[in-house]
């Protein structure tokens, strides 16, 4: 196997994280389902962070709720530290703009990738140390870890994803089938799995073990921006440029939900830790949060100005994060569960029948959400 590249320790000092007054610009950004409204139980913003000097395009939380991550079209990779008093670490070393970031499950490494076809895995600390692998012969547009902390995965224009052994500072095989620049892979909840999208317009599953694609999903009209994994392992969701969010039952590949769902591209989607709601992103501007046992719409956020490039739950769905062309990181508090409880207690049950196919795995209905 090829070994990786050596690193340089390039850092520099970050900004300090500017907090924001969530009382000030709160009630006007959370629709709830269409109507503008601010109620007990709707997401809150929490903070806003801003040090990147061009559009955000990736942002994940560090699993021990310390930090976030986040990657820009500036090349640098923002480690925000949630303490207001520490400053954010800015690490500089990719030669192009960065595509994403993804925290280990420890959250001892951030792995990120860029246009520079180069992977860089970092320490999450002031001194900003990293190794390069010079992983691809295009851009990288994704890079996952495994469950176990002991894989990573990157995607790429070059049309593959390859699979990294990280104890071993190791390449350990590709995954060829894309016809196209591959935007997305991640693996399942027990590692076994990889589902990948990109602009040949498919979702393919891949066995890590066969190292071959055991599926494709062809139904979207436009490129595949993300695509992922539930909770349970049994479905997985993907969001595309046609505006639409798709979520198939990975043991019968029948489609279960569709959602028309943004007024421009759907950019990044991730399933809340319950696996009952699904967070999305959009070229339109907004955030939305979708109610997968309702199979609806239950929040609109107008938090940011421009596209919306990345969306992301925190570990325990407590929170999550929201980045775009404004150059900002968002940090939202989500009181879904809350939400969902008072609803309950307002005689706002699940409607009869609609809470088929994520639970019980048998149904096929396919509510469709508001565009």
């Amino acid at each position: 196997g090829t070994r990786w590249g050596s690193g340089t320790r390039l850092w520099g000092p970050g900004r300090p994280a500017e907090p924001e007054s969530r009382a000030r610009r709160a009630r006007s950004l959370v629709a709830l389902g269409g109507d503008m409204a601010t109620h007990v139980g709707d997401p809150s913003l929490e903070r806003s962070f801003r040090g990147h000097r061009d559009t955000v395009t990736s942002v994940c939380f560090n699993p021990n709720m310390r930090q976030l991550v986040s990657g820009g079209m500036d090349s640098v990779v923002m480690c925000w530290n949630f303490k207001v008093q520490q400053r954010a670490f800015r690490f500089v070393g990719h030669k192009g703009p960065v595509f994403c970031v993804a925290s280990s499950p420890t959250g001892n490494l951030i792995a990120s990738g860029s246009r520079d076809k180069c992977v860089r895995l970092w320490l999450p600390t002031v001194r900003g140390e990293c190794t390069v692998i010079k992983s691809h012969t295009g851009a990288v547009r994704s890079v996952d870890f495994s469950p176990d902390g002991q894989h990573l995965l990157s995607a790429s224009d070059d049309k593959t994803i390859k699979v990294w052994s990280i104890p071993a500072q190791r390449f350990r095989f590709s995954l060829s089938g894309h016809a196209n620049w591959v935007r997305t892979a991640k693996f399942s909840p027990d590692g076994r799995l990889v589902v990948s999208g990109g602009d040949d317009k498919t979702v393919k599953l891949w066995d890590i073990d066969q190292h071959g694609c055991v599926h494709s999903f062809q139904e979207h009209s436009a490129m595949v921006t993300g695509a992922l994994f539930h909770p349970n392992g049994t479905c997985v969701a993907s969001c595309s440029a046609d505006r639409s969010i798709k979520v198939w039952d990975i043991r019968t590949y029948q489609l279960l939900q569709h959602y028309s769902a943004h007024g421009d591209a759907v950019t990044s989607l991730q399933f809340h830790p319950s696996g009952n709601f699904l967070l999305s992103s959009s070229a339109d501007s907004t955030v939305k949060v979708w109610d997968l046992l309702e199979g609806r719409l239950v929040y609109t956020i107008h938090g940011h100005e421009g596209d919306v490039c990345a969306s992301s739950f925190s570990p325990t769905g407590e929170y999550f994060a929201s980045a775009g062309a404004d150059m900002q990181v968002q940090v939202w508090r989500s009181n879904f569960d809350q939400s969902r409880e008072l609803r309950s207690a307002a005689g706002l049950s699940t409607p009869p029948g609609a809470s088929s196919s994520l639970t019980d795995g048998g149904a096929t209905s396919r509510p469709s959400g508001p565009a």
